[in-house]
């Protein structure tokens, strides 16, 4: 059963975002399996969840909360991707830091878009 989450590109490329996650947190050293690794793929993960979960519910402003809540998640999974830059574990991924900022920008699209919606014309 498709669900509304699916019709949103922020929510389909956060899935995108998730997967290069993965994958490049997969090589990372066994030591920072719950570490960097964990880090790094739950605040991936949490990204599209909250989109989902806040496409989900009732009224805008519900889901205008959990947008902020996936953008948090968004700028949270830079520092742990940097801290892995710095200790080697993995080299410079432009793609994916293009994807992340592809992707808080189109947040703060959807987000503004969503805000206008709620104002009442006076």
């Amino acid at each position: 059963m498709k669900r509304k989450h699916h019709d949103l590109e922020v929510w389909r490329e956060s899935m995108d975002v998730v997967t290069d996650c993965y994958r490049l947190s997969a090589d990372f050293p066994g030591a920072e399996r719950y570490g960097l690794s964990s880090q790094i793929r739950r605040a991936a993960v949490s990204t599209p969840a909250n989109i989902a979960e806040g496409a989900a519910r009732q009224t805008t402003k519900e889901f205008i909360q959990f947008l902020y809540i996936a953008r948090a998640s968004l700028v949270e999974l830079e520092t742990p991707i940097e801290i892995a830059r710095r200790l080697s574990f993995c080299g410079a991924d432009t793609d994916l830091d293009e994807r992340l900022d592809r992707l808080f920008a189109k947040l703060n699209k959807l987000l503004s878009s969503l805000k206008n919606r709620l104002k009442v014309p006076a």
